[in-house]
């Protein structure tokens, strides 16, 4: 019977591991993404652009390296 509870116990810590992993990756993408697209809000706003296109484009640069750092993670 004890070792079907160190066999849970390791399955547990496991999962609760893969759990803490994923979740840090999330808050990358989240932090990768708002550099990006504050650092494209600030660039617009100091170069008064009528249409915000620094923004968007980095961004969709933010995006692009927030899926790439999952990608990498996953992998690994």
């Amino acid at each position: 019977m004890a070792k079907n509870e160190q066999e849970d116990e390791s399955d547990n810590v496991g999962e609760a591991n893969t759990y803490a992993k994923f979740s840090g990756v999330a808050f990358q993408m989240i932090a990768v993404i708002g550099i990006f697209a504050f650092a494209g809000y600030k660039i617009d706003e100091v170069m008064a652009h009528r249409v915000k296109w620094v923004t968007a484009v980095l961004s969709l640069i933010g995006v692009f390296i927030a899926l790439y750092i999952v990608i990498r993670s996953i992998k690994s």
